[in-house]
């Protein structure tokens, strides 16, 4: 496997070390990107002269593009770039505060979004590169309780779709990498929860939450194959757009997508008496 230069961002815990880890492993070099001192070195110390830690915040858009220029003129031109850094919401749509979706929206969609605008021209101006984020099962379906996080996620899956029609002429390979339920910290400490106000909702969502809590620790998804699995797509010839993980996202998935065909097809012809009699097809 041809050696590479990666950059991470959010690689202090969960998938984002994992995916790190991974590319160390295989011998790449990786830039990881974390919010302190303290984990600059516990991440370099897993890769002395490979591990390269640099504290970002990836909701200050001029920081990021400092950060990528810096990492391109001191350790090498980026081959692999992964937007992983986000958090989960968790919270019914009434009882979730605008001022929480706004932030899950700067950090899951814009942070994700201004990592891949920074490293976009330099794999342009070289006519190769690969650029992934992180979006989740919750990107492609969704459950009672998460309306904002998947929100979050179903609008980076569209960016992504768009930026890979985009930049394929220019040799840029693009994936949305979509994880169900693994043995992170994601459903514990890193979840942040709203507030409980609304009586009507317990019946539906508190088993919800509590299913949720208890499941996690013990989550089905190993961290360690995931990271395996987005290196072996560094080094295929015609990586995949979407990169589902895990068995019970695959299911999840499935039955949404056909959940949304059947819908397609039971209401296909009330959807064709919009049109004009004649008109252009785009």
């Amino acid at each position: 496997m041809q050696r590479q230069n990666w950059l991470i961002t959010g690689v202090s815990t969960g998938l984002g070390r994992a995916f790190a880890q991974a590319a160390l492993s295989a011998g790449h070099t990786v830039v990881g990107t974390v919010r302190s001192e303290n984990d600059v070195r516990a991440f370099e110390e897993l890769g002395p002269g490979h591990a390269h830690g640099r504290i970002l915040d990836v909701t200050d858009g001029a920081a990021v593009t400092g950060v990528v220029a810096e990492v391109e003129r001191s350790v090498g031109p980026l081959d692999v770039v992964v937007a992983n850094a986000g958090y989960g919401l968790e919270g019914t749509f009434e009882e979730t505060p605008l001022a929480e979706v706004r932030r899950q929206f700067d950090v899951n969609v814009f942070g994700a979004m201004a990592t891949l605008q920074a490293a976009l021209p330099h794999m342009r101006a070289r006519r190769r590169g690969h650029l992934m984020a992180v979006t989740s099962m919750g990107g492609l379906m969704a459950v009672p309780g998460m309306s904002a996080y998947c929100g979050s996620k179903f609008a980076l899956e569209g960016i992504l779709e768009a930026l890979g029609k985009e930049v394929a002429q220019f040799g840029i390979h693009v994936t949305a990498i979509e994880p169900g339920s693994f043995r992170t910290d994601w459903a514990g400490r890193s979840m942040t929860r709203a507030a409980r106000t609304v009586a009507d909702y317990d019946d539906l969502f508190a088993p919800i939450r509590e299913a949720r809590q208890k499941a996690s620790g013990n989550q089905l998804g190993n961290p360690a194959k995931a990271g395996e699995a987005v290196v072996h797509i560094t080094s295929v010839d015609q990586p995949p757009a979407h990169l589902v993980l895990g068995s019970d996202a695959l299911r999840l998935v499935t039955a949404a997508r056909t959940a949304v065909d059947e819908d397609i097809r039971a209401w296909e012809a009330l959807s064709r008496t919009t049109d004009f009699p004649q008109g252009a097809q785009l």
